[in-house]
């Protein structure tokens, strides 16, 4: 799982220009399931199992990431941008870029040593950042990039010991289970939805939603785990090796609460989510049409929505047993 992961990683797609994730994702799953891809860009897949279900199950997953979008090209041939998704300043500062899978910059700002007073005690806003691939002028600029080009920070895929570090693991690690999945045998159908713009506001879940018609949801992320130096252990959120992440609520969604206490009873590696914060795809797919029982299930990520994110593979394994379970449990009408 761990070379599929890494894979999974190194595909660039900020929210919005998916293209070349969904295509490794099909590349993946073709000879496994039926699949179709929607206007949106979704990839919709369906699994037939050994069995019908007696209620019908999507399971999703979402293939963006965060990035930066270009907005204006100036004489200098710097380029000024817009973050894509929620990323801290901080993760910005001087890090490199690669823009369009080709052209390669670093995200520059005022050096310190020419910043005066409380400049050299805060973070610069992001508006005052840009962006330097070497060019000269605004035109030499243009023959690289263009506006509205998008951009994600360069990583490498790392490994250490159960750990690995990489950029995109929200939500790679989601992608990563569905595929697995898909190519094991399933006890009951099911569909599985690779999904686009998580990242900027829930947008393709919820059209997938819409087009499946599904009974129930199982939603899988990457989460922030916040088990780290001088962090309180009330603020930790969950904690890595623990096992999957169950939430009860979020900014989004309330969660179904027989499902949640399901998840929690199956055995398998899992742990709440100690955090009402954030959300994911559950909150566009439970309220979908008429409305659809949904659980999240998500991977503790540290450092997330940076290009050294870190989490732990037993975790995934963790989500990805999990899953299988709670598949089989709601399929076969006994949740």
């Amino acid at each position: 799982m761990t070379e599929l992961l890494k894979n999974l990683c190194m595909c660039d797609g900020t929210s919005g220009d998916e293209v070349a994730v969904r295509e490794f994702v099909i590349s993946q799953i073709k000879d496994h399931c039926e699949y179709s891809v929607d206007n949106l860009g979704n990839v919709i897949a369906f699994k037939k199992g050994k069995n019908t279900p007696v209620k019908k199950v999507l399971i999703d997953a979402h293939l963006d990431e965060v990035g930066l979008i270009i907005t204006h090209i100036e004489q200098g041939g710097f380029l000024r941008f817009k973050t894509v998704g929620g990323i801290d300043t901080a993760a910005l500062l001087f890090r490199r870029v690669l823009i369009n899978g080709k052209t390669l910059g670093v995200i520059g700002g005022k050096p310190v040593h020419l910043c005066e007073g409380d400049e050299r005690k805060k973070l610069p806003s992001a508006d005052s950042l840009y962006i330097d691939i070497g060019a000269g002028s605004d035109e030499e600029a243009k023959k690289l990039v263009s506006v509205g080009d998008c951009a994600v920070m360069c990583s490498d895929f790392a490994v250490t010991g159960d750990k690995v570090l990489a950029k995109a693991l929200d939500d790679r690690v989601g992608c990563l289970v569905l595929i697995d999945l898909l190519k094991q045998d399933a006890e009951y159908d099911f569909y599985a939805s690779f999904s686009v713009q998580e990242e900027v506001g829930l947008r393709g879940a919820g059209v997938v939603a819409f087009t499946v018609e599904p009974d129930a949801a199982i939603v899988i992320d990457g989460t922030t785990a916040a088990d780290v130096a001088d962090v309180a252990p009330s603020k930790q959120v969950c904690r890595q090796g623990a096992g999957a992440v169950v939430s009860f609520m979020d900014g989004a969604t309330s969660y179904d609460r027989e499902y949640y206490n399901a998840a929690l009873a199956s055995g398998i590696p899992a742990q709440s989510k100690c955090a009402v914060a954030g959300g994911n795809n559950s909150g566009a797919i439970h309220l979908s049409r008429g409305g659809v029982r949904t659980v999240a299930l998500s991977v503790p990520c540290r450092y997330i929505h940076t290009s050294g994110s870190a989490c732990d593979m037993r975790d995934i394994i963790a989500v990805r047993d999990l899953t299988r379970y709670m598949i089989n449990q709601i399929a076969g009408g006994k949740l």
